[in-house]
């Protein structure tokens, strides 16, 4: 009963397999590859793999890239694609953004991922949900649940990418995250990593004035490590969080 969870993000795809389609399954393999090499997943990472039972994914790309993974999993595993829509609620989620249907399906499913944790931990809790990849959001959770709304920024590369845009001769290496930089590519870094930490910070004061209580704070992303030596506050990196998402919802699909 082997489960495949995929995650299409704006610049990568990240996969696991599972052992079972439920939470706390044991994970087997998983890997990451570039958008512009998903069609060779067929002849590479996935060739190899036993055939999984069941999959659900989340897809932020283009329908183009949704298309042609769906694809390779029909003509490899002969399995039909599941992907996951925004609803106005799941898995002990409600979604409280203006149309639903419209809030991007890896939040959604980070939420949801979040309250499982929550739950688990065995007492009502708001959670601060923050995703650091090609954009960056930060999601509010309160503690019934309920999804009071977020921010959306651009992560690092874009950030870097405008300055080199709009900004005559400032290009430079990749620099470091310090507290006071004292050269171009440090003072680029530095910049684009306090503005994200600077809104996590508010966001997480701002949850904690509607909750009462502090927020369990937890980051995902390839990015999210640049800011683990600038906020001063406590937070937990999951790199699997969207895979644990992903494993809630199959598994009520499953039941249902």
């Amino acid at each position: 009963m082997s489960f495949l969870a995929v995650d299409v993000g704006n610049t990568r795809l990240k996969w696991a397999l599972y052992n079972a389609p439920h939470p706390g399954a044991d994970l087997l393999v998983q890997g990451a590859v570039f958008l512009e090499t998903v069609d060779q997943l067929a002849d590479t990472d996935w060739k190899s793999l036993p055939s999984p039972s069941s999959m659900l994914g989340c897809v932020v790309a283009s329908e183009g890239v949704k298309r042609r993974v769906s694809e390779q999993i029909e003509d490899l595993w002969q399995l039909e694609p599941s992907w996951v829509v925004s609803t106005a609620q799941a898995a002990g989620v409600r979604n409280g953004y203006d149309h639903p249907n419209r809030l991007g399906v890896d939040r959604w499913v980070a939420l949801i991922a979040a309250r499982q944790r929550v739950l688990a931990a065995g007492r009502p809790r708001a959670a601060l949900v923050v995703m650091v990849g090609t954009a960056v959001t930060v999601d509010a959770l309160d503690a019934d649940g309920l999804f009071v709304g977020g921010l959306i920024l651009p992560g690092f590369g874009l950030m870097l990418r405008a300055l080199e845009m709009g900004t005559a001769g400032l290009k430079a290496p990749t620099g470091e995250v310090v507290d006071f930089p004292t050269n171009t590519s440090d003072a680029l870094m530095s910049g684009g990593a306090h503005a994200i930490a600077g809104a996590i910070e508010r966001m997480h004061r701002r949850l904690l004035a509607r909750a009462g209580h502090a927020p369990l704070l937890l980051m995902t992303g390839g990015a999210a490590v640049k800011l683990a030596s600038i906020t001063d506050l406590s937070f937990e990196t999951v790199d699997t969080l969207l895979f644990e998402g992903l494993l809630t919802l199959q598994s009520q699909r499953v039941a249902s």
